[in-house]
């Protein structure tokens, strides 16, 4: 089980490096945060890594027995399947329980922690990297530019710094024959060391009407430009922020939200119900209500309505009943629209409360698919027993991400999208539980060569009786 988790676990997480790689690259971060951003991702893939492990886990573990004769010779021995599965069965059990704890408590911990290391570092800047030859605008209110770059030494070639930290325009630049740059540890300043150029800088005006520009410049042969940064260091946030993602929470506090939306849709529905019976569009108020519209005679009395005089009085009022139904048609698209927008987070809510009980389920389903395929086609290793588990984790990936998507577009309902895939599995499990248990020979290819052989035969037979 545990070569089998970390197998899985490694594969997947690096599907998941891949995905956020482009984040990580290029910010200067520490070894220590990609670590803790990789541990905290690794934490998020359980709810996949577990259920796939034990699939295959128990696949391996009764069919290295099978190979090996073992189970032959505990059945040799009077020992049944069903006894020899019961101390896994409680293994197994043991999994599922985890599993729980870890969706409801560790998961959403993860989650949290990770939405808190996505915001900090997006914020924070990427390294420094001066081009040669075209003009960098990446440090604020400065712009820089070098000639040339020697890889060797680090050394560089006719720089050039404009300086707008004063906000008044092209007031002060510095050129330099040559120099060097480098950051400060903490990575709040970046030291240029310059040699032999000059600092251009004007002076102030003493008013709005003064046109006399005073023009200062400053030779050096050594000087050091110190230049402030702002979020370029990598800075902590609290991360309790994200505490109200769906993903962040547990079962507990799911529930609450869940109630809570249920109670805000209630009274939202109720506002559109008010709100289009107050519209001038029916003549009755009434008229929704079926206690009151079940006798429509009674409400309306058909026979008392005089006829029309006319053809145009006719199509006058057939035309405005036609003006009303389009106002009515058009404001329940916009009652439907606003009701789906405000209705989705309460199914994705209640969608994530029934998927903390799935992880477990799915793990102990997974187990009696593959504890009975390990001792029917007693194979062991990592050969046949990994084909046979992707096969069977592909099938209910696909088809809990469809329930899920389902689910959240309100085609089914939250509960049925988070077990179908599971509900999906469950008869398998069971079926092969019982062949495995009766000592059937499933994938025997020569009891099915058998079956066609006497149904050929049969034929052959019945054609040589009629001749």
């Amino acid at each position: 089980m545990f070569l089998t988790f970390f197998i899985v676990t490694f594969i997947l997480i690096m599907q998941f490096l891949w995905l956020y790689i482009d984040e990580l690259v290029g910010k200067g971060l520490g070894l220590g945060v990609i670590l803790e951003f990789l541990m905290w991702g690794t934490s998020t893939i359980f709810p996949i890594s577990l259920p796939l492990a034990t699939l295959l886990a128990s696949i391996m573990t009764l069919g290295t027995f099978g190979e090996n004769n073992e189970l032959l010779a505990m059945k040799a021995a009077g020992i049944s399947l069903r006894r020899i599965l019961t101390p896994l069965v409680l293994i197994a059990v043991v999994i599922s329980i985890a599993a729980f704890f870890a969706a409801n408590n560790l998961v959403p911990l993860a989650y949290k922690k990770i939405y808190a290391l996505r915001a900090d570092i997006g914020q924070t800047r990427e390294e420094i990297k001066l081009p040669t030859g075209i003009f960098y605008n990446g440090i604020d209110n400065y712009t820089l530019k070098i000639d040339e770059r020697n890889k060797k030494t680090g050394m560089l070639y006719g720089i050039m710094i404009y300086d707008h930290s004063a906000l008044k325009g092209n007031v002060c630049i510095t050129l330099a024959d040559s120099g060097s740059i480098k950051l400060t540890a903490d990575k709040k300043n970046v030291v240029f060391r310059l040699f032999h150029g000059y600092r251009y800088q004007e002076g102030e005006r003493k008013n709005i009407l003064d046109t006399s520009f005073v023009m200062q410049r400053t030779k050096f042969d050594e000087q050091d430009a110190i230049i402030s940064l702002n979020d370029y260091g990598f800075k902590r946030s609290d991360d309790d922020r994200f505490g109200n993602e769906i993903m962040a929470q547990n079962l507990v506090s799911l529930g609450q939200r869940r109630d809570s939306l249920a109670i805000i849709l209630s009274e939202i529905h109720h506002l559109f119900y008010t709100r289009f019976i107050a519209l001038d569009i029916f003549s009755h108020g009434r008229q929704f209500d079926t206690l009151y519209t079940r006798n429509r005679h009674s409400l309306f009395p058909l026979d008392s309505i005089p006829p029309y005089r006319d053809i145009e009085e006719e199509m006058q009022s057939l035309s405005r009943s036609t003006e009303k139904l389009d106002a009515a048609i058009s404001r329940l698209d916009n009652f439907s629209f606003e009701y789906n927008r405000e209705i989705f987070p309460l199914r994705k809510t209640s969608l994530e409360w029934f998927r903390k009980f799935t992880l477990s389920f799915a793990c102990l389903i997974f187990f009696f698919i593959g504890a009975p395929l390990g001792a029917i086609i007693r194979k062991g290793g990592l050969g046949m027993p990994v084909i046979i588990s992707c096969f069977f984790f592909v099938i209910y990936w696909v088809i809990d991400i469809s329930g899920k998507k389902l689910a959240t577009d309100g085609v089914l309902s939250p509960a049925m999208g988070a077990i179908i895939s599971s509900a999906v599995l469950l008869p398998i499990g069971i079926f092969l539980t019982r062949k495995a248990t009766t000592d059937s020979s499933l994938f025997n290819t020569d009891a099915y060569i058998q079956v066609i052989k006497k149904f050929f035969n049969s034929i052959f037979s019945k054609n040589t009786v009629q001749q």
